[in-house]
This record gives C-alpha cells, structure tokens and sequence, in this order.
C-alpha cells in the first residue's frame, strides 16, 4: 500500500486540480519566476539512431510572432488508482513554505499563504480529510525548521539533489522544470529540432545542464558559453546569438519583464528529460518519516 502525499495527489478529483496542472504544464510559457533549481551533473545520453531530417519550419516574417500548439508533457498514468495510504497516525500536517517566491508561494492580499503550493497543500489537507497549517519562512531557514520539528513538510519548488537527500526524503515530484529556447521575436521558430538549428548561434550558461544538454543533442549548432543569464540574455539583446537555452520558468520572467525590452519570445517546446534537468520539484519530510513520505 502506498504511502505518500503524492499517492493522494494522483487520486484526488480531476476538476479540483485541473487548473494547476494546466497551469504547472504551462509555466514554461507564460509568466512565471524562478530561483533555479539545483541540478545534479547529467550523464551522456546514448544518441538515437540517426532520423530522417524533417524540412526546418518557415521562419515568420519581421515582427510576426505565431503561436505554436504545444504539447502538455505528462509525468504519470492518469488512470492509475493508488490505494488511499493508511492515514490513521496523522492527526495534523504542519507545512512549511517560502515566503517570497511568486506565484508557486508567496503573501497573498488578505496576509495569509498563498500561491500554487499553499493551494496544493490545502488540496492535499481537505482531501485526506486532516486539519493541516501553512507557515511561510525564508528559504534558507525551511531545512532547519523540518528537522528540529517544527513543521513536518516542505512544500516550497524544492528540488531533490545528492546533498539535499543526506538530510530530508522526498516524495515522487509534483511537478518539472523545463528547459526552453527563446529567440528574437522576428526569428520565433514554432518547433524546434537539432537539424534546424545546424549553423545556428546559440547561448547558454557554462558549465550549467543546459549546456552539456545541447553540446550532446544539438552537435551541429555553434554554441555560444557565458557566465550567468544576464548575459545570455544581453547577447540575443544585441544579437550575438540566434537563440539562447535555459530554465524556462526564469526565462518566461525575463520575456515578459521589463529587463527584455520585449525583444523576444519562446521558440518551439519545452525539454524535460530528467538526467540532464533534474527530478522535479518535490515535498520534503524529515529523514524515516515514510507515514508521509
């Protein structure tokens, strides 16, 4: 019988959480922030057998900018029905969360928690039928607070990495953080395959998974390494690159921020694959604490 938060997840009422899916499957493409996510260092893939190459798609005249349907990435069987775990030594959840981190948890107008984790949790909480709280604190302080007991579960984007694992478990994620290209917006490209970005200039922070994801699936584009995202960005600003590769929850800030000077927009889908972008974002609880793990 399972036993995890993430078990009732998966078997709560689709209608209840059918706007935060969507929304979480969509973040890469709208207006979302982030602190990126620690990322563990991603092995080399086997490459596939070599494809067929499709004709690259019709680039879009100057200052048009087509919107491509994309397909939603889902990350588990919808018609599984776990078991519902045995509930019956919880009496209360204590969740943590951060404070300032829109719009996954942040301080809503009333004062209180709010944000789609806050929201998550009180899913969790009135599906299980259990009284649960929600205590915002800064980031850095939610880790101490779980293992001296004074919550029993973070829910605040945090990803699982080796070093997080020597201190808290986790359950399966709940959601992924995909990377996305982006380019100029007389240059948006509605998919987006290695072959059609052969010759193509393309930025990307060195050293990051991001990097070594493109120099082992893009091997025909020019790959242009700098040091931190502003400069990423400034280079396709000024037009040094043709795309530039990242977090696309960050990226989708910048877009639609001031700081792009609306220059720029997503080009083709989101990439999700897990050994170069991480496991996900998962709900941390103290070591051995498999009743809500």
């Amino acid at each position: 019988m399972p036993k995890s938060l993430l078990a009732i997840v998966r078997i709560l009422p689709p209608a209840r959480l059918a706007w935060a899916v969507a929304g979480m499957m969509a973040l890469a493409s709208t207006t979302v922030s982030t602190t990126a996510l620690a990322q563990a260092p991603a092995p080399s893939p086997t490459p596939d057998a070599p494809a067929k190459p499709s004709p690259p798609p019709t680039t879009p005249a100057p200052g048009k900018v087509e919107a491509a349907p994309q397909a939603v990435p889902g990350f588990w069987d919808p018609r599984r029905r776990p078991e519902r775990p045995d509930l019956s030594r919880i009496s209360v959840i204590r969740f943590l969360t951060e404070t300032d981190y829109p719009p996954f948890n942040f301080t809503g107008a009333d004062g209180n928690p709010a944000g789609f984790n806050v929201d998550l949790a009180r899913s969790l909480c009135e599906e299980i039928k259990v009284t649960c709280t929600v205590q915002m604190r800064r980031f850095e302080t939610l880790l101490d607070a779980l293992t001296s007991n004074r919550g029993d579960a973070i829910i605040a984007s945090m990803g699982p990495t080796p070093q997080l694992r020597t201190r808290v478990d986790f359950t399966d994620p709940y959601y992924r953080v995909a990377a996305r290209f982006v380019s100029r917006k007389d240059a948006v490209m509605p998919e987006i395959r290695p072959e059609y970005l052969e010759g193509k200039k393309v930025g990307v922070i060195a050293g990051s998974a991001h990097e070594a994801y493109l120099k082992a699936m893009f091997t025909d584009a020019e790959l242009h390494s700098y040091p931190n995202d502003d400069a990423v960005r400034a280079a396709l600003r000024r037009g040094e690159v043709d795309f530039i590769f990242g977090d696309g929850i960050s990226l989708a800030f910048w877009i639609n921020g001031t700081d792009s000077g609306d220059c720029c927009a997503f080009s083709g889908g989101p990439f999700v694959e897990g050994r170069y972008f991480g496991e996900g974002v998962g709900i941390a609880v103290r070591k051995g604490n498999d009743v809500l793990r």
